[in-house]
């Protein structure tokens, strides 16, 4: 066994007050504050799938500068800070798989975003986001994307090039109506659209066949499209706190929903406070079996 060495780094005072550790790069007394004396790479995490770093809640307003020499990065944590803007520089971690901004004063994402070919899972809710780069639609890989509670009212239309997208978060924004390129999202199987400004569902919400939830609450959408009844793998639809006074007959074609759902953790048709018309209040409370029934009769009759 030779001797033990010294964990202990040497530093020295650099130009303009950078921090010196002896063997790696100079960083800024911010950098080095968070660092508190270590090698960034000593603070990566390796588990047996992904390499991982995380700096949450440290009241960052700028990303870090020694960030963008952690290429090995897959899963990048910076929630819950204070950060307004991304760099360009986030286009060097090429191998990210999950990028979590979640809770930051973001107002837009650099067009760099695109370099991150691998990015499978974006988390870039509760921003200030007022628009998206059309680059972003380059993340080929991505599956899912939350977006929700931001400013945002329009996507770019090349969005309708994230193929391979499964879960969209559109909730609490700005959305008059579901955008277009949505539609074009075959592969979706989670869309929340709620407390947006909605007053319809477009026809072409048929097009998404493999939706399994569709949460449309909160809005002021006026009736309930017959088009949802083709989406025939819903399990979950919550059209809660709407203006629905109607239901389409051939709402029994949705059986895969199961029963009448008033836990929003729910499978299941969610349509609570909407001002329906009679008899449908009392079938509701009567539960699904009964108000497919009668729906299916008045259909034939």
């Amino acid at each position: 066994m030779g001797a033990k060495q010294s964990s202990t780094r040497c530093r020295d005072k650099g130009p303009r007050g950078m921090v010196l550790l002896r063997g790696r790069q100079p960083f800024s007394p911010w950098d080095d504050s968070l660092l508190s004396g270590k090698d960034p790479r000593a603070l990566l995490k390796r588990g047996m799938r992904h390499v991982s770093f995380s700096l949450v809640t440290k009241g960052m307003t700028d990303v870090p500068d020694f960030l963008w020499s952690l290429s090995e990065v897959q899963k990048l944590n910076l929630s819950h800070n204070q950060l307004r803007a991304l760099p360009p520089d986030v286009g060097k971690l090429s191998r990210l798989v999950v990028l979590n901004l979640c809770g930051n004063r973001l107002r837009s994402l650099p067009r760099e975003i695109s370099l991150l070919k691998s990015l499978k899972v974006l988390f870039v809710n509760m921003n200030c986001l007022t628009e998206l780069p059309a680059e972003l639609s380059a993340c080929r890989s991505l599956e899912v994307l939350s977006l929700s509670h931001n400013c945002l009212s329009q996507l770019p239309a090349s969005f309708a090039d994230l193929s391979r997208l499964r879960k969209l978060n559109l909730s609490n924004n700005y959305f008059a109506h579901i955008p277009v390129c949505v539609f074009a999202l075959k592969e979706l199987d989670f869309l929340h659209v709620g407390s947006n400004r909605l007053e319809n569902i477009a026809e072409s919400i048929q097009c998404l066949a493999s939706l399994q939830i569709f949460i449309a609450e909160s809005n002021n959408i006026h009736s309930f499209p017959r088009s949802l009844c083709l989406l025939t793998s819903l399990e979950l639809l919550n059209l809660n706190n709407n203006d629905i006074q109607t239901l389409p007959d051939e709402l029994y074609l949705l059986w895969r929903l199961g029963r009448i759902a008033w836990n929003p953790m729910d499978k299941g048709l969610h349509i609570s406070h909407n001002p329906l018309s009679k008899p449908l209040p009392e079938l509701v409370e009567g539960g699904l079996e009964m108000l497919f029934s009668y729906l299916k009769d008045k259909k034939h009759n």
